[in-house]
């Protein structure tokens, strides 16, 4: 296996937890006693760009299929997360209804419900059929599709580039990392910010967090990596947070490498 982001050769183990089931393909009663699929779990080290990545065995569409289990709104910690980032991003970026936010992984609208609420414009990304119904039932606009730099040039073109782009917990999720990360450069305004929040590799590997390994966490990621593949991919990061979710995770802030406009903090 290749590095999905450099192409190098993947020669480094980190660890090898043998083989399990995806995680979120729960069982029917039709399926209860029919063979279930294993996939090996093993994570790799590029040691060129230091992406730490999972072996591939399972693509994506079958881990994000339409009956995807995964909403977001079941947790409350969760939503109250959502709800204080979104009035955060409004008054230190001083957006309002002139403003367009563009959440990828819009999941069923835990977030972009708080996003109408303060009356700014928005538009939600979703690939899978069943969150993004319960989204729309919020009455939020959703596309139904993976994110990458296609759908980007077809957003700009309508007219809906974003001053804010927010892509919580999934840049771990893409297989296709670079794709997904240019695709930002082209759907952020000139002047737009795009924050990505995911779970510290750091942290992973100090407190052994080995159960957030699994077949849908394509990467785990560092800030080190991170940088590297924004930079490669027209982004620039101009501040980090540290957030206590998901067993400690970090909120990258990035701007287009174009724009120049924020100096690194």
């Amino acid at each position: 296996m290749k590095c999905r982001h450099c192409q190098t050769g993947l020669t480094l183990p980190l660890i090898d937890l043998g083989s399990a089931p995806p995680s979120n393909a729960y069982l029917t009663r039709q399926t209860l006693h029919a063979p279930e699929k294993y996939f090996p779990l093993r994570v790799l080290v590029c040691i060129e760009c230091w992406l730490v990545q999972t072996e591939d065995y399972a693509g994506a569409d079958e881990l994000f299929s339409a009956d995807y289990a995964y909403f977001s709104s079941f947790s409350t910690t969760w939503l109250k997360h959502a709800e204080k980032y979104v009035a955060d991003m409004a008054q230190r970026f001083a957006l309002n209804a002139n403003s367009h936010i563009v959440e990828v992984a819009a999941n069923d609208g835990y977030l972009l419900q708080y996003v109408k609420a303060h009356g700014i414009p928005c538009l939600g990304i979703e690939p899978t059929t069943s969150t993004a119904n319960a989204a729309r039932a919020k009455g939020i606009e959703i596309v139904e599709e993976f994110f990458g730099v296609k759908l980007a040039k077809q957003l700009v073109v309508q007219g809906k580039q974003a001053d804010l782009t927010a892509a919580n917990n999934v840049l771990a999720h893409v297989p296709d990392i670079n794709d997904f990360v240019a695709g930002f450069a082209h759907l952020l305004k000139p002047t737009g910010v795009a924050n990505f929040e995911f779970p510290h590799l750091l942290r992973m590997v100090s407190e052994n967090q080995f159960d957030t390994i699994y077949h849908e966490h394509y990467s785990y990621l560092s800030l080190t990596a991170v940088k590297r593949i924004f930079e490669y991919n027209g982004l620039s990061v101009f501040d980090v947070e540290e957030l206590p979710t998901h067993g400690g995770s970090l909120r990258v802030y990035a701007q287009r490498k174009d724009s120049g406009l924020r100096e690194l903090n």
